[in-house]
């Protein structure tokens, strides 16, 4: 089978700010090109499946509005990581001292002291890709960054990251997408939207995003 991998399109967020959790809505515009191009590009009768915050649920919307062979179904294993107090935050507010010991104990520290830790992040991806890979139908998730990295490490057979230089520094930008073959292997990039759409690549978890332009 195959999966594709949609990330949702840029959040309508102040630049810098931590956000996993928090149910932000995402560019309408950018929203609506995306999901012209999914359109386009889907194959007939593929399983939809959507995070259950708005960002991802409005694109499967738009969606479902071009293409009547398809049904939605909200999986909240396909929700981006909680980033519990850090939520709404600034990267460069946050506790240094925090910082420092989600990188010293990266699989299990619980980012924001209420969140989760990335071990629970792969842990419920994980449990999502073995339903799909079960299913044997072709799906396709409209998910997050984080989760996106989750599912390219579990598909190459990586269960655990304990490093977080082993948490991949690069992925799909606002609004694009890839395609894997559950198993050995990458996700292979596909054409997505025009790059005018497209934002920087996220940044590493363990550390904030670059610093605001001043």
């Amino acid at each position: 089978m195959t999966l594709w991998l949609v990330r949702h399109a840029q959040p309508l967020v102040e630049a810098g700010i931590c956000y996993g959790a928090l149910d932000l809505a995402a560019d309408p515009a950018a929203t609506t090109r995306t999901a012209r191009a999914l359109a386009e590009a889907l194959p007939a009768g593929i399983v939809l499946r959507s995070s259950p915050l708005q960002r991802c649920t409005r694109l499967a919307k738009a969606l479902l509005a071009l293409r009547a062979d398809l049904s939605l179904q909200t999986d909240a294993r396909l929700a981006e990581m909680n980033f519990g107090r850090w939520e709404g935050r600034a990267w460069d507010a946050l506790p240094r001292a925090e910082l420092d010991a989600w990188t010293a104990d990266f699989a299990h520290y619980r980012a924001g002291g209420l969140g989760e830790s990335v071990h629970q992040v792969m842990e419920r991806v994980g449990q999502a890709l073995d339903d799909a890979r079960c299913s044997g139908r072709d799906q396709v998730w409209i998910t997050h960054g984080g989760v996106v990295k989750a599912a390219s490490l579990l598909a190459r057979g990586v269960c655990r990251v304990e490093n977080p230089c082993d948490w991949p520094s690069q992925g799909l930008s606002w609004g694009q997408w890839c395609q894997m073959e559950p198993g050995p292997g990458q996700p292979v990039p596909r054409a997505g939207p025009p790059a005018a759409q497209r934002g920087p690549p996220p940044p590493l978890p363990s550390q904030p995003p670059p610093a605001r332009p001043r």
